[in-house]
């Protein structure tokens, strides 16, 4: 085998297996087309959702929770400090809906290094129902949420997921993260859905609560720094799946700035580097890069010259980038004549992520110094 099919045949390998990543995406992702009944009977569902700060949608994030067309949930709101900002506003969501089961929990619990699994457990053991649902302060809950959820969670599904889907963005590097989160991380995560089985995602997980409870309770989750490969690790331990909903819920971004997106990105990619080694080592390959790559370098060895090995390289960007705004368009996510760019942009990142992933173990959060390297705590 020469090494211009070589290349031609890696650049054709990876380009197809990204078309079919867009492929399963396509009946994934799209949202249902009318909002999903409540199941009859309606089992009781127990909503927590951590705190921590004002952001620029906690308004209209946190009163969604209190708008679901749902017959039988209660929500509890946790918050570590008594004198955080976001008191006042969830003091005054509680008051002004009477009509919704609900309190605020102030004070953690130190079970872990994750200040929101910390924040998390108090609410956990107050929950009354069979069925709770983590869900982070910036998502947007749609009102058939819980019905979505429930449609999703399969008779042998632990712990049902969606991940975040980057809505409203204000400015070009909010753009840049719905590159990342919509057609980039969830697209392959319903992807490995379909191969491997589901990854939980910790933006908003809906547990069977015996299912928790059977591995350790929500403690049991400090066992990792992420609490999404905690429960990942402790759902597959049973014996059971993780499911993903059909249609992402909203997390509006507004604004963002170039370090925002990069560190939230690399701190993700270095959490999945220490969670799931195997499973994030072919990573590299997941964007257009290297198949780009590839295929200039057959275009080279073809003595096409600098204008063929251009024109390789754009064919094969169009080859990976056309599918995925085709996705986006057909979903109703963002989409705007700087995506394109964008997207090559994400791609170009992708590969100093990937290594910025291996080489780096320290991060923060929300204020929070943290490492992948810390052990974790005893409960």
């Amino acid at each position: 085998m020469t090494a211009t099919l070589a290349a031609i045949l890696f650049c054709a390998a990876l380009t197809l297996t990204n078309l079919a990543s867009v492929v399963i995406a396509f009946f994934r992702a799209r949202p249902p087309k009318a909002p999903v009944p409540a199941p009859a009977p309606a089992p009781g569902v127990s909503i927590v959702r951590p705190l921590c700060g004002l952001e620029a949608f906690s308004q209209e994030t946190l009163a969604s929770t209190f708008s679901l067309d749902y017959p039988d949930y209660e929500v509890i709101l946790c918050v570590a400090r008594a004198n955080d900002p976001v008191v006042p506003l969830a003091r005054r969501l509680i008051a002004g809906n009477a009509h919704v089961p609900a309190r605020l929990i102030v004070g953690d619990e130190n079970v872990s290094a994750n200040p929101k699994l910390n924040n998390c457990v108090r609410g956990w053991d107050a929950a009354a129902h069979g069925f709770v649902a983590l869900v982070d302060s910036n998502v947007l809950m749609p009102k058939d949420y819980i019905q979505r959820m429930l449609a999703a969670l399969r008779p042998d599904a632990g712990l049902v997921c969606s991940m975040p889907l980057g809505s409203r963005p204000r400015n070009l590097w909010a753009e840049l993260e719905c590159a990342f989160l919509n057609t980039y991380e969830a697209r392959w995560q319903y992807a490995a859905s379909a191969v491997v089985g589901g990854f939980a995602q910790g933006k908003n997980m809906m547990w069977r609560k015996s299912v928790l409870e059977a591995g350790g309770g929500i403690r049991a989750l400090g066992a990792e720094i992420a609490e999404d490969a905690a429960s990942t690790k402790l759902v597959k331990a049973q014996g059971m799946r993780v499911d993903l909903v059909e249609g992402p819920f909203e997390q509006p971004l507004g604004r963002r700035s170039l370090r925002d997106v990069w560190m939230r990105q690399a701190r993700w990619a270095r959490m999945r580097r220490k969670t799931f080694p195997l499973f994030y080592a072919p990573e590299i390959f997941s964007g257009a890069a290297p198949a780009v790559l590839a295929g200039a370098y057959a275009a080279h060895l073809a003595d096409l010259g600098p204008l063929g090995v251009l024109a390789a390289a754009l064919a094969v960007a169009a080859c990976w980038h056309l599918p995925e705004m085709a996705l986006a368009r057909a979903a109703g996510w963002p989409l705007s004549w700087r995506t394109p760019f964008l997207l090559a942009l994400r791609d170009l990142a992708l590969p100093a992520m990937y290594l910025d992933a291996w080489l780096v173990d320290d991060f923060t959060w929300r204020g929070n110094a943290m490492s992948v390297r810390e052990e974790p705590r005893a409960s």
